[in-house]
């Protein structure tokens, strides 16, 4: 005779707790790296720290394939923290709906524009 403490757990949801968290450690170390790249390239830089510096931080082909990286991490970083706060605190699927729309849209709004001020250099 089997004895059947408590109550089975249906464990349900998306499961994609662990990727979002690694995601969100992996684009954070990305955007540390870029930071402390910037700030070694901004040392180096001798006078004023002009449009000519900072364009020169980021002529190379490699920075602007960094930087165009770190945007999109940027942008995915930010989508997965603002997507937890709406699933967790907002509970009617319409606006929570409306709010997701909403942050996609301004998420790649800004990182159109990103890119736009980055191809100028």
């Amino acid at each position: 005779m089997a004895v059947n403490y408590g109550s089975k757990r249906v464990v349900v949801g998306a499961h994609y707790g662990v990727r979002d968290f690694m995601a969100q450690r992996v684009t954070a170390a990305l955007m540390v790296i870029f930071t402390f790249i910037v700030l070694f390239k901004i040392l180096l830089t001798s006078g004023p720290m002009g449009y000519e510096a900072w364009a020169g931080i980021f002529a190379a082909q490699w920075m602007k394939t960094l930087t165009f990286s770190v945007i999109v991490a940027l942008f995915y970083h930010v989508w997965v923290g603002v997507r937890d706060i709406w699933m967790d605190y907002v509970k009617p699927a319409g606006i929570r709906l409306a709010l997701h729309t909403f942050t996609i849209v301004w998420l790649v709004g800004c990182m159109g524009w990103a890119i736009q001020v980055l191809w100028r250099l």
